[in-house]
């Protein structure tokens, strides 16, 4: 199996790194594993004219690409911040998961296929809000947001979460422990998911018809409007 690992959170030395190396350490010893810091890799992250003109991806984001393709399992791991993921993970989400890579709309209904298909995800968030306050009060908007609008969207399942928190006030010290077991398991596990039939995708798609390059965006069927 090969693993994908991301941490996405904007400074070193963070509880989100810190769970994600554990996450890594605790992978079998058969699993081939890539890990990316997205505060390392130089990359633009606004995607500045939708996907209306094209913007070259930058040779980091292109080598992210690459392992996203190339893997059977992302693990994803990055503080809340006001709802969400920080803006560079958002940013990376805009610039990488690009049409004619990621997904591609039919071109004669409303539906589309996910690309990414036949590879799982692990999520680790860690928050200063309790997870049962996060389902209770926010529904969990963002785990179903990047279950079912982002990864799912771009078919990657099952994709499971790791909520940790809260992290202020000493939760970090008192929830350690708990959270480490969490995270092993998830990873020992990670092998046994139920991934599908994998779909093979390369950047060759979005950089023929996916960004325009051929002058014709309505080939992948995107989004004029909101994408």
């Amino acid at each position: 199996m090969r693993v994908m690992a991301i941490d996405g959170h904007p400074a070193p030395g963070s509880l989100s790194g810190a769970l994600l190396d554990l996450y890594v350490a605790a992978l079998p010893a058969t699993v081939t594993t890539s890990r990316f810091a997205l505060r390392d890799l130089s990359f633009e992250p606004v995607l500045h004219a939708g996907y209306r003109t094209p913007q070259p991806l930058e040779a980091d984001l292109a080598r992210a690409a690459e392992a996203i393709a190339g893997c059977d399992h992302l693990v994803l791991s990055f503080p809340l911040w006001w709802g969400g993921e920080p803006a560079l993970v958002k940013g990376f989400f805009d610039r990488v998961l690009l049409p004619g890579f990621a997904f591609v709309y039919h071109q004669n209904d409303p539906m589309w296929d996910g690309l990414l298909a036949g590879r799982s995800a692990d999520v680790i968030i860690t928050m200063d809000t309790p997870p049962w306050y996060l389902s209770w009060a926010y529904k969990n908007a963002v785990l179903h947001r990047l279950e079912r609008q982002v990864l799912g969207f771009c078919g990657v399942r099952p994709v499971r979460f790791v909520t940790c928190g809260p992290t202020r006030r000493g939760g970090a010290a008192k929830g350690i422990g708990r959270w480490t077991d969490k995270v092993e398991r998830a990873a020992r596990s990670a092998r046994l998911l139920p991934r599908g039939r994998r779909v093979e995708t390369s950047l060759a798609g979005a950089r023929l018809s996916g960004l325009g390059l051929d002058g014709n965006e309505a080939s992948t069927g995107a989004d004029k409007g909101g994408r």
